[in-house]
């Protein structure tokens, strides 16, 4: 097989600028951000699992209204979550969410209402 991995995730924005910086600012994700060879354009995460799943249409996992749900590989979900709390960014947590087997979730949304799902991936 020839892919070897995802090398990009695009969507739509109002204000691809504005959103970009929010990405940035409250998740460290997006061009310029992390260590090594990141650059202006580029950003290279961490190793780790990629679940690459579509679901059905009428999923309620995320809105209806939205085509896609970005999900974020996260460490230490809950300083995550007080910081973006102390920036005025709303989080949903359900304890039916979270597994020893999967990890623990929490559900925001950016500026113009993307759902984001932050994944904590079990301890190894």
């Amino acid at each position: 097989m020839s892919v070897v991995g995802m090398g990009g995730y695009f969507f739509r924005a109002k204000d691809p600028e504005a959103i970009k910086a929010w990405y940035r600012e409250h998740l460290g994700v997006g061009g310029g951000c992390g260590t090594g060879a990141s650059g202006e354009w580029f950003w290279y995460p961490e190793p780790g699992p990629l679940l690459f799943e579509p679901f059905r249409e009428a999923s309620d996992y995320f809105p209806l209204e939205k085509q896609v749900m970005i999900n974020l590989r996260v460490r230490d979900l809950d300083g995550l979550l007080a910081r973006l709390k102390a920036s005025g960014i709303d989080a949903v947590t359900k304890a039916e969410w979270d597994t020893p087997e999967t990890g623990r979730f929490a559900r925001i949304h950016d500026p113009e209402g993307n759902p984001i799902e932050l994944w904590e991936p079990p301890a190894q």
